[in-house]
């Protein structure tokens, strides 16, 4: 009923068939190309509602029908059979478009095969004037739009009668075909470049172990003299541990603020409201290394005064390195190196409750050629990484332009413009 209220219905609904969405009221509908026309998804569909049989029916073997119950078991296009089911209520044939009608509300699937159905699932049965291609990419361009008829459900769902009452637009049949083979043929090359783009993605991230294994595992790199990071170090120390606020006192680094590549999140970064002298015993100086030591165990943090004037909190432990055996951005990125790697989870899974304290880290075995080749590999290595950062942010703003096509296609194609 508060469905109903919430669309200031004028009249008493008798007949849930002939109730009205909101987001697709006939008020509202944009006029369509000459020969189109807005039509009830009933008059032109038949629709199937699933429901669920028997628990004791379900088999995760292929006996009796392939069971889908929901979005979960859908993929780009077609679903995926994980459950099958001795005994089904309803079924839906090859060539239904499915819809998830139960939290999430909107999603679409073609049916590729004879099946049965649960009740988180409704199966759209074109008729004679309607074919299912058309039908199915138009629900695809207004999935948002059915989303939110579910909203006002407690469990995110939408009936038998809001589908009923969809508006959709119609085109003659031999239209519907065009449009229909014509998207099949623009989705096709748009997943082909998303296939490449991403392709091309994981190509580059790929890259910075490149170039830490051409390093670390050199034949050069077997010569090198190996030190342990505690004859290495000025100052070991453990973090401030404090509550941190949003917007009062000192900058506040902790494990969540790191990512795995070494990077800080700035915009997410909190602080602590503490005196002068807790500030300056914990406060990082340039060159400064932070070693997660619990949670996200051997990510590390290479201080460089941004933010400025930050301190770190106690799940971090800090090194400052004696300068004159050892560059700071060298041990940084060896930490980024299969071996470090090989150190930390030998070091795990020495206790029972992962964690690596202090002194473990000492025990660390770095390589150590003379202090200028650090100081040209690290100079290198961070011109590299820059270069792959750049890289990978343009291949990210492709990817993201190639995954708004879709939508922008089917606008495009039920405008009657494609």
């Amino acid at each position: 009923m508060r469905f109903y209220n919430r669309l200031n219905m004028k009249k008493k609904i008798n007949n849930v068939q002939e109730s009205t969405l909101e987001p697709l009221n006939p008020s509202t509908l944009e006029p369509l190309k000459e020969g189109w026309r807005w039509v009830k998804l009933g008059k032109v569909c038949e629709l199937i509602m699933g429901q669920s049989p028997p628990g004791s029916t379900y088999t995760d073997k292929p006996e009796g029908l392939p069971f889908f119950q929901g979005k979960a078991d859908f993929g780009e296009y077609f679903p995926t059979v994980r459950v099958w089911c001795t005994q089904p209520i309803k079924i839906a044939e090859e060539g239904d478009i499915l819809i998830s009608v139960r939290a999430p509300v909107g999603p679409v699937n073609m049916n590729n095969l004879k099946c049965c159905i649960g009740r988180g699932l409704v199966a759209i049965r074109c008729k004679d004037d309607a074919i299912n291609w058309s039908i199915f990419w138009y629900l695809r361009s207004i999935e948002a739009q059915i989303s939110s008829l579910g909203s006002g459900s407690t469990f995110g769902a939408i009936t038998r009668g809001d589908l009923i009452s969809l508006q959709i637009p119609l085109p003659q049949i031999k239209e519907q075909k065009r449009i229909a083979a014509k998207l099949k043929e623009l989705m096709q090359e748009v997943e082909r470049a998303r296939t490449a783009c991403e392709k091309q993605l994981e190509a580059a991230k790929s890259l910075p172990a490149a170039y830490l294994r051409e390093i670390f595992e050199s034949e050069e790199a077997k010569k090198w003299e190996r030190k342990r990071l505690g004859e290495v170090y000025e100052v070991c120390q453990y973090g401030l541990t404090a509550t941190a606020t949003n917007d009062k006192g000192f900058p506040y680094i902790r494990i969540t603020d790191i990512d795995d590549l070494g990077n800080i999140n700035i915009d997410g970064i909190k602080f602590v409201d503490c005196d002068e002298n807790t500030h300056k015993k914990y406060a990082l100086e340039k060159g400064d290394i932070l070693f997660a030591r619990s949670g996200s165990i051997g990510r590390t943090f290479l201080y460089n005064e941004i933010p400025p004037k930050a301190i770190f909190a106690s799940y971090l432990i800090r090194f400052r390195l004696n300068q004159m055996l050892i560059n700071p951005s060298w041990l940084f990125y060896y930490t980024h190196s299969v071996q470090y790697y090989q150190f930390i989870e030998e070091k795990k899974h020495t206790v029972s409750q992962p964690n690596i304290n202090a002194e473990e880290y000492k025990s660390l075995s770095i390589p150590l050629p003379s202090l200028p080749v650090q100081q040209r590999i690290a100079a290198e290595l961070k011109e590299n990484m820059a270069e792959v950062d750049k890289l990978r942010t343009s291949i990210e703003k492709q990817l993201e332009a190639i995954n708004v096509l879709p939508q922008a296609i089917l606008r495009k194609a039920f405008r009657g413009e494609l």
